[in-house]
């Protein structure tokens, strides 16, 4: 059995609270959190984790629903991306696979870390008042997406053909956290990740502190239980 070693790593999905340790924000997951764990674990290399985020999604595909875990742990020179998908091994869906992937990115290769907030009743805002939803985009390989969509012109009868305009962002890995679907609390622990990450890749220091809660000593030393159900 394993267990991660110490440090002061925080980050939720959900309920999780502030200053969660990693062993227990996989448990709260409920996705395979032992599998999850020991993968996390290898990527790590024996390096001490400094702040975790785990975000878990789930699509619902005709009748079938497949879930996807992705787990961001930063370490003092290193952001280690693990993501998890099951699928289904039969028709019936009574057997499952995971496909796991693991990335680890110099801390030194990150080239952006952008945070988009979404507030509700902006006009209503008041000092304090909690962002709704966020948006972490982290950049590191040069890669690049592009949005296209039909162009247009100010004639609403024009029939002509305009081309096509679009926008290009530049970014490896992008999650959505929501107050309402996974927890206020998530929200403000992405934010609080988003802070450490550009922290460690400008080589600022010292580290910012937690924004609320106390952080608890360091990883749990109880080992994972179970793999978690469908």
């Amino acid at each position: 059995m394993s267990h991660f070693p110490s440090g002061a790593p925080t980050g939720q999905h959900g309920s999780q609270g502030e200053g969660e340790t990693l062993t227990a924000a996989l448990e709260r997951t409920g996705f395979y959190p032992l599998l999850v764990g020991h993968v996390v674990e290898d990527a790590l290399d024996g390096r001490t984790p400094v702040a975790h985020l785990s975000h878990l999604e789930t699509h619902f595909e005709r009748a079938e629903v497949r879930r996807h875990v992705t787990v961001l742990v930063l370490t003092d020179d290193m952001l280690v991306v693990t993501h998890v998908d099951e699928s289904p091994l039969d028709e019936k869906g009574s057997r499952v696979a995971a496909q796991v992937s693991t990335e680890s990115v110099p801390v030194a290769q990150i080239a952006t870390v952008v945070l988009s907030y979404v507030y509700a009743d902006p006009a209503e805002y008041t000092a304090g008042d909690p962002v709704s939803e966020v948006t972490l985009a982290i950049a590191w390989s040069g890669g690049q997406r592009v949005d296209m969509v039909p162009a247009g012109c100010g004639d609403p009868q024009c029939e002509a053909d305009h081309g096509y305009t679009g926008t290009v962002a530049q970014e490896d890995l992008v999650l959505r956290i929501s107050a309402d679907a996974d927890g206020p609390r998530a929200v403000g622990t992405a934010k609080h990740f988003a802070r450490l990450l550009r922290a460690l890749s400008t080589g600022s220091r010292p580290l910012p502190p937690a924004p609320t809660r106390p952080r608890l000593a360091g990883l749990a030393s109880r080992t994972l239980r179970g793999h978690g159900g469908r």
